[in-house]
């Protein structure tokens, strides 16, 4: 007769390694995974005259970007639209991120909410935020060129 020591936690470890295994296979096996994951990157700067958001929206038009500011708020929302695509027989693989997306920003006191300008360019939306005594605390939309 074989003697073997009991392990109270080796049921868990082997269940722990089952689900790490089949999370694995999901992943690999999920083509959409991506589908609502959209988030963009952003660079902010401080200049000596304005601060500066940038944000790399490849993709997206400008009529689907939105600017708002509420009170000291800054929101910058928006969708990255999936396009129509053609499947065949041949493999098929989408890594290409889509969905809506919102990313929010508090900006300083010494902001100038009146003179904000976006301007949308090569699939990158700058924001310059002018720097100043803010006057108002209300929301405005901010026009893209």
């Amino acid at each position: 007769m074989l003697l073997t020591k009991f392990d109270p936690l080796n049921e868990f470890r082997e269940f722990e390694g089952r689900l790490s295994d089949a999370l694995k296979l999901q992943d690999m096996s999920n083509d959409f995974s991506n589908v609502s994951d959209f988030s963009p990157s952003v660079n902010t700067r401080e200049g000596e005259y304005a601060y500066h958001v940038e944000v790399d929206l490849p993709g997206v038009k400008k009529k689907d970007i939105h600017v708002d500011i509420k009170g000291n708020i800054l929101t910058i929302s928006g969708e990255r639209k999936t396009k129509k695509e053609v499947k065949k027989k041949d493999y098929h693989k989408k890594e290409s991120s889509y969905g809506k997306f919102q990313r929010s920003f508090t900006l300083p006191d010494n902001t100038d909410i009146e003179n904000i300008e976006a301007n949308s360019q090569d699939g990158v939306l700058e924001v310059v935020i002018p720097k100043m005594k803010r006057s108002k605390k209300e929301t405005k939309k901010i026009k893209i060129k």
